[in-house]
């Protein structure tokens, strides 16, 4: 099991904004607060935002040597909507719209969101039953 993911980010408080929202509706409850960072713990897993002095830089590109995405269970079908169509109010902006809910292959239903910083995430529903 994944024990944590660390996101060293430019902006702690839009990191708190943006991720804070999302892993709220995902059931993340808030674990750890300290000056330059914030965590949500799911289960045995937690997901740190950090504005760390020693970061050499402030942008994120997915499309860069790293982290490309984070992938989460989403809940249903409906959830994963609700989620795409409130993100952007949330600082969370569509990937690849023209090929929502599909853009993973057929049968894979998801959002794909990136946020004000760049990082990109993947909503994933449930599978139908």
């Amino acid at each position: 099991m994944l024990h944590h993911v660390e996101l060293w980010v430019p902006d702690l408080g839009r990191a708190v904004g943006e991720w804070g929202w999302l892993l709220g509706r995902l059931g993340w409850v808030p674990y750890q607060e300290w000056e330059r960072g914030r965590s949500w713990r799911e289960g045995g897993t937690y997901l740190v935002v950090e504005e760390s002095v020693a970061m050499s830089g402030t942008d994120h590109d997915r499309l860069r040597p790293g982290l490309n995405h984070l992938a989460f269970h989403a809940g249903s079908r409906a959830d994963v909507d609700a989620l795409a169509a409130a993100g952007p109010a949330h600082g969370w902006l569509p990937l690849f719209g023209e090929r929502y809910p599909y853009a993973g292959g057929p049968g894979h239903y998801a959002a794909y969101l990136v946020n004000s910083d760049g990082f990109e995430v993947e909503l994933v529903a449930e599978e139908a039953t």
